[in-house]
């Protein structure tokens, strides 16, 4: 005689569809709290880069320097679309800032205050993110633009020997990029 067999219980499409639901909430409402659990991060981050300039003796030439996109200043996207381009504005900014050249041209004292407060930002970012979303699609991909824009910034410092000069102007593009990183807060809170 055969043994019966238990049959799992099924959740409904409905149950489903509210588990789906209730995951995006989550990390939604995750991704705000992020933002309003520390309004100060862009400011402060900001008036650290301001802390790491260096008076310059003498002027600076620099051809082509890289200028923040301004495809990317008035871009109407979602509170996930905002934090998914956050978090790669963050990673970038830390991938940049955290080079081994950037140590002879900044105190390191402020660096590093700096470097601790992106990644401790990335951590959070990353966590109120799912793993699977692909946030964006078609070609106007504002991602792809940021992997450009720094992709052109290390260009730029390579061409100039990772220069005093060519790291100041890395250094304004960073606060650029955060106050950018300002408004897409502001993106996500809605």
């Amino acid at each position: 005689m055969p043994a019966p067999t238990a049959t799992a219980p099924r959740l409904p499409h409905a149950a489903t569809a509210l588990l789906l639901l209730l995951t995006a909430l989550a990390s939604s409402l995750a991704c705000q709290h992020l933002w309003t659990h520390d309004d100060t991060f862009p400011g402060d981050a900001l008036r650290l880069l301001q802390d790491m300039a260096v008076g310059h003796t003498q002027p600076c030439h620099l051809t082509e320097p890289p200028f923040f996109p301004a495809s990317l200043l008035h871009n109407n996207l979602q509170p996930h679309q905002a934090a998914a381009t956050a978090l790669r504005i963050l990673q970038h900014l830390f991938h940049t800032l955290s080079s081994n050249s950037t140590r002879q041209h900044w105190p390191s004292h402020a660096r590093n205050h700096l470097l601790n407060k992106l990644q401790h930002h990335i951590h959070h970012l990353e966590q109120c993110l799912p793993d699977n979303a692909a946030p964006f699609k078609g070609p106007r991909n504002p991602l792809l633009a940021i992997n450009k824009y720094f992709r052109d910034i290390h260009l730029f410092l390579h061409a100039h020997n990772h220069s005093a000069c060519a790291w100041d102007h890395v250094r304004l593009e960073a606060r650029a990029s955060l106050q950018h990183l300002h408004n897409l807060t502001r993106t996500m809170r809605r």
